[in-house]
Formats: C-alpha cells, structure tokens, sequence
C-alpha cells in the first residue's frame, strides 16, 4: 500500500495506483474525457490535470501513478484554469449546435463545460466543415463532432477486434476515420454499435427512425405491429428514470399502446421458436453428420463479423434466422392471416437493444414473406426519447397485457437477453428432447456470468456434447480461429457480439462501464425464475404455430420462413 495525501485527505491505496483511482477512493472527482474505465489509459485530453507537489508541470491524474509521500491538489486556481483553459481548446474546433445534437444531454463535454462555467471562449471557432457519414443504415459518424479521445478506436480495435476506425494525419490536423478509406460502409464495421456507448460526445450515433415510426402510426392505412426484444424492458427504465428492472413489463406495453402502436406482442414468442428450430438442427447436424461445431445465428453484428473475417466457415453458422427477422417473416404471413389483417397494410416494427438490428433488417435476404419483413427498428435509447416525448406518467399507466399470438413467451426466451442464454435455452430443451425426460433444474449455471469464454460438457442421457460461449467479438475470434484451425472440440458455439450479450447491445442506454451490464444480467435471470414456464417448448403459442401452419421444426413451412444463408463480404480486411 502507498500513502497519499489528496487535497489534505490521506488515503492508502494500492502500489501502481494512479491519482484517478485514488481520488475517488476519498470520494474527490476529478473530470475526465478521454478516459474510460474499461479501457486502456490513454492520457491524451489532460482535462484530468493536477498539482503533485515537487513537479513543476501538471500531471495527469488517469495515467501518473501515485508514490510513497505523495501530495495531490486537483482544484487549486492554477488546476482549474488549466482545466478550463483545455475545454475551450477542445470547443474552438467542436461544432457549437447541442440542441441538434443526438447527446444533447446526455455529452460529456456539454457537462464539463457546464461544471467549468465555459461562457465566452477567447479562441476563435474553426470547425473543420467535414461531411456526416451517413452511408449505413445502422450508425452514422459526424467527425466535425470528434474530439479525439480514441475511446472508439479502443472498442472497435481491442474489445472488438474488427479495426473499423483508425487516425490518420498528425497534431492538429489528426481524425478519427474508417480504416479502409471512404465511408464506414466501406470499411469492415460490423455495426456492433460499441463505438457509440465508447464516444464521450455526438461524433457517432445511431440511425433514428423515429420519424418513421411517427409518419407510419399517423397513416390511417397502416395497422403497425411492435416486437420487443428481451434485453429492451431491464434498460428502458434507465432512459425514463428508473432503476434497472424496474419498469413492468405490462405497464411497458401500455406506454407503447399510449404512442400509437396497434398491435403489442414480443421478440420473445420467437426465440422460442429459434430454440425449436436451432436445437433441432443441431441435433440434425449431431445425427447426421453435418458440419460441425455450429454457431448461434441470433446475433447479426457477429454474423456480419462471420461473413467479412471468416467466410470460410459459414457453412457453421446456424441457418436459423434470428428472432427479430423470424417474428417479422411471421406477423406478415401467419399472424396477419389469423388476424384477417392483409399483409401489405402492416408496418412491421422491432424495439431493439442493437444498432446492427437495423443493418439485419434491411438485408436483402430478409424478405422472405414477400415483403420486408421487418420495416422499422428503433433502439432502446430511441423509444426511451418517445416515451419523454409523449410526457407519459408510468406511475399512472394502467397496466396492459400483450395482444394474443405471438406474446406469449417462456423464462428460456428471456435469457436470450444475456451472453450465454441462447446456450442456456438451447439446453433446457435439446436435453428433454434427446433424453425424454423432464429436468428437475432448468438451471445451467455454467453459461451465466461476464467470463469471456465459457465452456462445458454436457451429458445428454450417454451422449456427450461439448458446447463454448463468447460474448464480444475480440473473444469470438480466439474461438473462431481454433475452429479454423481445425483444433476445436465444441460441438456448439454461442457467440454474441458485445459485451454482457444483447444487455450491452449498442442500441442500449450510453453506459461506459461493464458494472452496469452485470446489473442487467442479473435483472434478467430474475425474471427468468420469475415465470411459470421456463422452457421454449412448453410455450403454448409457440405449440399452436406448428400446429397449424408450420407442422414440424425444419420442415418445408419452417425453412421457407425462418432460416436463411450469409456470403462473404468482399472486404479486404486485415
């Protein structure tokens, strides 16, 4: 331990602490910009500037270590017009427009210059004048917005591995761009969505659809039909201010009800379906000698990795599409019909943790009830901003159920919100249909937690099934290149793209620190234990469906609606 005295408060911390960490082991903030507790110390803003006693030039708090006998200031008069003084350089070359801005409210550098009274700034403004990349349908960058901090580069390069961003030039004149040259659609973005929670301000942010939304709820022509993913509820009371879980599932479907949506029903109906469909071609592939080991298909920023880093191995990726895209080929073909609603009339609309959602959605391959099966995505932020729109009092709201068919839904569907539910779900089932009997624990505790690879073996009744879970595509790829390099023992892979599963999805509320993704875990297993039925193939709705329009997991119906193939991205990647 090393003694430090912080402005006049000693503290002990640990050896190889830095002045941040200890600051706030007194409970003393000290403002950062480029900084990021789950990344790399990267020092390059110095907004964190103090005095240490004995050094003539500031020093910065994220990255100098504290020593034996150490005395910090960090708001002595000098500090703070350094402070300032750095802030007004960083805003000389940001656009001065925060009402239009996608973070208004909710920057970093709005609130730094709102704590540092930056009122009338000395240095004249010289915005670059750079273009809006607006080339792909999930995420959007605004580089005049940039203010260098790279926090992006680190989530797109180490958490993710994918290096869709880098810097060119140098000094002043250094940007933050897509690796490949030109836009982001050119480079090998998988549209995860990380770079946006990682970006202090509104340099990158997702496509808004809302103005979709509102022109198809105002046609009278349009009956408009919403899915709400799994991971959507446990974040969306972080963006109306509640705590996390908290806001009730039904009392959720009356705000949505309130907005204009004619028809409330759930992702959740068909990721119960996807287990049917998925543990069935596993054991299809099991049996019959198909290619092995398999992925889990649900996650499209991981499919979008799959195809651009490793096409050569898609013929493992499950062809099961994933629940969003199965419940939009569904709700205009065999929900539309059951309602007498004609197909063409209906606005297909998914509430989503994911900003890759969207890319998903617009995929040509995505099409397959004659229409596009899904028309409008909006993230969970983006619903978040219609309920504040809507000024909506949830304390108020009577609570409301889901519409019948297709909002039905299992504990097993919940789960598919967390890294390793997918697996998890899978098991519940895969192991009562190969053993013929009934789990006495539905609990598979191996694939819950944030460990980045999980594995386990499973003992199917005399049949031995090894099975591996990733969650963030840095992980992926140590997974993918055992495969690759034909040194893998897995039968079955789950991968999910961002940290924590779809609870950290890029569509979810900007959060900077991986302790917020663990609460939403738990916020999810809750429910889960919570319900009645904890198995996709109890789900009574689901059992209806092949009754009477699909008949049998992988049949002719099932293969027509709900699975797909991926390609190869010509992407030259490195």
């Amino acid at each position: 331990m090393v003694n430090v005295t912080i402005d006049g408060i000693k503290v002990s911390v640990p050896n190889g602490s830095t002045i941040l960490q200890a600051a706030k082991e007194v409970g003393i903030k000290v403002p950062t910009l480029c900084y990021h507790p789950d990344q790399a110390v990267k020092a390059n803003c110095r907004v964190c500037v103090c005095e240490v006693e004995g050094n003539r030039l500031l020093q910065a708090a994220c990255s100098q270590p504290v020593f034996e006998g150490m005395v910090v200031k960090t708001k002595t008069p000098k500090v703070i017009e350094a402070r300032k003084t750095i802030l007004e350089l960083i805003l000389s070359h940001h656009p001065q427009d925060c009402l239009n801005c996608i973070r208004n409210g909710n920057c970093e550098l709005q609130d730094l210059s709102a704590e540092y009274i930056i009122r009338d700034n000395p240095f004249e403004l010289k915005v670059r004048g750079l273009e809006k990349d607006l080339s792909t349908p999930a995420i959007f960058r605004d580089p005049d917005k940039c203010v260098l901090c790279r926090r992006c580069i680190d989530a797109c390069t180490v958490i993710q591995s994918v290096s869709a961003l880098g810097v060119e030039k140098r000094g002043c004149e250094s940007m933050v761009v897509p690796t490949m040259g030109g836009n982001l659609i050119d480079s090998p973005c998988v549209m995860c969505g990380q770079c946006v929670h990682a970006c202090p301000v509104g340099a990158i942010g997702e496509i808004e659809d809302i103005d979709k939304l509102m022109a198809a709820i105002a046609d009278p022509d349009t009956i408009v039909v919403t899915q709400i993913a799994p991971a959507v509820r446990l974040a969306l009371g972080e963006e109306i201010g509640m705590a996390t879980g908290d806001l009730p599932m039904e009392v959720f479907v009356a705000g949505l009800r309130h907005l204009g949506f004619d028809y409330v029903l759930h992702t959740n109906f068909t990721a119960d379906l996807t287990i049917l469909e998925e543990g069935n071609e596993l054991l299809q592939r099991l049996t019959t000698g198909g290619t092995l080991p398999m992925f889990t298909s649900c996650s499209p920023g991981w499919i979008n990795f799959c195809e651009t880093y490793y096409p050569d191995l898609l013929d493992n990726l499950s062809t099961c599409k994933s629940p969003q895209q199965m419940f939009g080929s569904l709700v205009k073909t065999y929900w539309a019909d059951k309602m007498n609603i004609e197909p063409q009339k209906v606005v297909s609309v998914s509430i989503m943790p994911c900003t890759a959602k969207k890319f998903e959605a617009a995929r040509p391959e995505m099409n397959s009830s004659g229409y596009q099966d899904v028309d409008i995505v909006l993230t969970t932020r983006e619903i978040g901003k219609l309920f504040r729109m809507s000024g909506l009092d949830f304390s108020r709201l009577e609570p409301s159920p889901f519409d019948s068919w297709m909002g039905a839904y299992t504990g097993a569907a919940v789960i598919f919100g967390a890294t390793g539910g997918v697996m998890e779900a899978a098991l519940r089932t895969v192991y009562e249909v190969v053993t013929k009997k009934e789990l006495t624990d539905v609990n598979f505790t191996f694939a819950r937690g944030f460990e980045g690879i999980k594995e386990a073996e499973i003992d199917l009744d005399g049949t031995k099934v090894k099975v591996a879970i990733a969650h963030t595509l840095s992980n992926a790829r140590k997974l993918m290149d055992q495969v690759r390099a034909g040194e893998s023992p897995y039968h079955f892979i789950e991968i999910m793209a961002c940290p924590g599963g779809c609870i950290g999805g890029g569509g979810q509320p900007i959060t900077k620190a991986n302790v917020k993704r663990i609460e939403r875990i738990g916020a999810i297993y809750d429910e889960d234990a919570s319900l009645p039925l904890r198995k996709s193939h109890d789900n009574p709705e689901v059992k209806v469906l092949y009754d009477e329009f699909l008949h049998e997991p992988l049949g002719h119906k099932s293969h027509e609606l709900l699975h797909t193939h991926y390609h190869a991205k010509n992407k030259k990647c490195l």
